[in-house]
């Protein structure tokens, strides 16, 4: 009888020690996938389509005077996953790649469009 109320208790305790360690487990899984992810060679494409995106859209809106949805005409292929947002009263553009990258384009009047250091 002992030896089956042992064994009932590890059972619980066994559970209970995978409901405390699973999510410990998948969460670190997910960080050391975002950043293989990140630091790979696809994370620093990232940076670069999102950088190159946002300056080529802010030349084309405050440089060109063209709209957004114009602008939208200028992208090459494979930025497709790039999102932009503009912000006009900064004269910004901020181009990311959801997760991996973010880059910001300035306008200057004197010297153009500028990208921001990441």
């Amino acid at each position: 009888m002992n030896a089956s109320g042992d064994s009932a208790k590890s059972g619980t305790n066994g559970k209970r020690r995978w409901l405390l360690w699973a999510p410990v487990l998948v969460l670190s899984l997910l960080a050391g996938g975002w950043f293989g992810l990140k630091y790979s060679s696809v994370g620093k494409q990232a940076e670069l389509g999102a950088g190159y995106i946002a300056h080529v859209v802010c030349s084309c809106r405050f440089v060109g005077n063209r709209s957004m949805d114009s602008c939208r005409t200028d992208f090459e292929a494979g930025t497709e996953i790039v999102q932009v947002e503009d912000d006009v009263a900064k004269k910004t553009i901020i181009a990311s790649v959801p997760l991996l990258a973010k880059r910001r384009a300035r306008f200057d009047p004197e010297f153009g469009c500028m990208l921001e250091a990441p």
